[in-house]
């Protein structure tokens, strides 16, 4: 899943249809979510306007450090090689663990995400400030700033009524939340590298999903991504950085499709 985001994001009956599909699926909480572990070393906001500039600082941990997680968990498992998917944050994440780790893996789809390169992929100038903000304290509060953040980045062709979004970040707060852990996801993030000459030597199937309205990445990613490793592009009208129940049909087709190619 993506930044902040625990396991929970991918919904129950999400799991269900992937499982129906012929799947046996696994979700996970990434490092510094929800019931995972808490990294060490503090992350300032001044520290990532410094690496948003391009300016050199210091992270705590890195990408390639949480796909060596999702091995990890596999190597745990038992399990020789799976078909990984990510969003976002987790598109980051299965790309690296494809580059680094391609005997583990049978095929990547890379959902509203981008290569790591500072040309492509980039986020609506609004967005920063709101993400930079403090949710505040308490379940409320951090309910009514999730809220008011999904209104920016939903899908507008697909917009998700407020009570849910506001009974998944319940849930999410529930969880577990670490303010501090967010900022150090962040900072993987701008700190990650340009994975594109890297995506170009990729063996396996791979698909890429992209909004047309993603405004938290933008889908310059998605399609350098797709060009990158030579990838099936699937581009989806009216949808945002998120995954509403509309496009569900059209994210798991592609999701066993890509599986089966392999």
């Amino acid at each position: 899943m993506g930044l902040s985001g625990p396991m929970i994001w991918w919904p129950v009956d999400f799991c269900e249809q992937l499982a129906a599909a012929g799947f046996f699926v696994i979700r996970y909480d990434n490092r510094d979510v929800g019931r995972s572990f808490r990294g060490t070393g503090r992350v300032t906001r001044n520290d990532l306007v410094k690496a948003f500039l391009g300016r050199p600082v210091a992270a705590p941990y890195s990408i390639s450090d949480m796909a060596g997680d999702g091995i990890a968990l596999l190597d745990h498992l038992g399990i020789a090689k799976a078909n990984i998917c990510g969003m976002s944050m987790g598109g980051m994440i299965v790309q690296t663990m494809a580059i680094e780790h391609p005997d583990r893996v049978l095929s990547v789809t890379s959902v509203m995400s981008t290569t790591g390169s500072r040309r492509v992929g980039w986020q609506s100038p609004k967005l920063l400030p709101r993400l930079l903000k403090s949710p505040g304290r308490g379940r409320d509060a951090y309910a009514d700033a999730t809220a008011d953040f999904w209104k920016l980045i939903g899908s507008p062709a697909f917009p998700e009524d407020p009570e849910i979004v506001r009974q998944k970040a319940y849930d999410t707060f529930d969880r577990g939340l670490s303010a501090s852990g967010v900022l150090r996801q962040m900072m993987a993030i701008l700190t990650q590298p340009n994975r594109t000459v890297a995506l170009a030597s990729l063996p396996m199937p791979t698909t890429v999903i992209h909004g047309l309205a993603d405004k938290m990445v933008h889908v310059s990613g998605g399609k350098a991504t797709a060009k990158a490793t030579g990838a099936e592009l699937v581009l989806i009208e009216g949808m945002g950085h998120d995954l509403p129940r509309q496009i569900w049909p059209k994210v798991i087709g592609s999701i066993r499709a890509t599986a089966d190619r392999a």
